[in-house]
Order: C-alpha cells, then structure tokens, then sequence
C-alpha cells in the first residue's frame, strides 16, 4: 500500500506540470543504472519494471537495438503527451550524480518551457524529490532536465502550469544543438538542487522518491522525436 501511494504521488505531480518505470535496475560498485534497457521486453505498454503515463492522445514508445543495449524511442504528434515513469528510494549523498545518454531527431514547432501555451519538448527527465509537507502533491520538488526549443540553454526555469511551483528546470539543450546526433550528459544534482530550491530548507537536498521521462508537443500541435537510454545514478 505504501508503495502505490508513493507512485500515485509521483505521477500527480507529473500530470499537475505538463497538464494545468528498461530494465530492472542494476546495481554496479560505484552506481545504479536505472534505465540501462537490457532487453527490448515491453510489459503493458512500458519498458519491463516502468509504468506508462499517458496524459493526451496515443503514446508512441519502443525499445530499439543499439549495439549490445536497447534505447527508448518516443514520438508525439499534434495531440499526444506521454511518458514513463518509476518509483525510487535513494539518497542524494549516496549518488549526486545523474548521467544519460539522449537525441532528438524532431523538436516540437516554437517549443518554449518559459511560456504554458508552448510548454512542449521532445524530452524531458524528471526526478521527484521527498515532499516537503502535505500533501504531496503540491510539496514535491521535482528537477525537470529538458532539451528544449527556442528557450536558451542553461536557463533555469520554474514550471509555468499550474499548481507545480516546485517542478523546476534546467535547459540543457535546444535548437541550436544538431539533430539526430547522441549527447552525453551529467549532472551534479546536488548542486542543482542547491540553486533551484534555495527557498525550501536553505537548499538542502531531499531523498530521490522518482524518476520519469516524458514527451510532448500537443500544446503546439506539431511531433516531436527523441530517444534515451543508459540512465544512471552516482557517487561521482
């Protein structure tokens, strides 16, 4: 019961931002890859051991071969917003860092995460945090990674839904980057936690409750593509 209280939680918070859980995770000696896709099994529409969220129209998700992994390919047309998400427990001194591995080959028309009425992009990853009072819903710091449009990269943003206050985030990427081509990212969240929710406990980091990643580009009513794969936690 704890356990579907917690992912009802987590997917509330996730619907109040863009509206108004691969493989299982794999323990390593100095980390924890939560989406390293070792198989291309889907299980009720979502990578085995992920939950699908579907917010508008039809999910369009697979699990494509990339060498000796598989990679999460999502598109999105004029009407659909999705994604998939899982449950975590883990603290944020034992693994500050989150790596991934990502492309777009189609950004949503016009996107721009500064503005509700163009609040599209063709990923996104969220990691929800311990909620800081009750109820959750609305007390949830959540840091949205997002490869964004026309907004410019290294801007942090709070989220312009709605009720999501605490959904917060940072341009890692935008148009100016190349189609079609793989990034490699990695982020202290630690320090990102510091800087964006300085005005909740001074900053102090909280326990990492979730992770997500979502596509949209309904609010523009144009299609958006990208893929994700090798998503990781770590101590350094």
């Amino acid at each position: 019961m704890k356990h579907m209280k917690s992912f009802l939680v987590f997917s509330c918070i996730i619907t109040a931002a863009l509206v108004l859980s691969g493989a299982g995770m794999a323990a390593v000696s100095a980390g924890l890859t939560v989406a390293g896709f070792d198989s291309g099994e889907m299980k009720r529409g979502a990578p085995s051991g992920w939950e699908l969220v579907k917010k508008d129209g039809t999910p369009n998700l697979t699990l494509e071969k990339k060498e000796a992994k598989y990679v999460l390919h999502m598109k999105s047309d004029s009407r659909s917003s999705f994604g998939i998400q899982k449950d975590l427990d883990l603290g944020t001194e034992k693994y500050p860092f989150l790596s991934w591995e990502w492309k777009v080959t189609r950004l949503p028309r016009g996107a721009d995460v500064r503005a509700a009425a163009t609040d599209d992009q063709a990923i996104q990853i969220y990691v929800a945090f311990e909620p800081t009072a009750r109820p959750a819903k609305f007390n949830t710091p959540v840091i949205g990674y997002i490869w964004g449009g026309e907004c410019p990269k290294d801007t942090f943003v709070t989220s312009s839904q709605p009720f999501a206050g605490k959904v917060r985030y940072v341009v890692l990427r935008n148009k100016e980057d190349v189609l079609d081509t793989w990034y490699s990212e990695k982020r202290n969240m630690e320090e990102d936690y510091r800087k964006m929710f300085h005005d909740i406990d001074d900053g102090q980091p909280r326990d990492i409750k979730g992770i997500s990643f979502y596509i949209n580009s309904q609010k523009t009513k144009s299609e958006a593509e990208s893929y994700i794969y090798n998503v990781r936690f770590s101590r350094e």
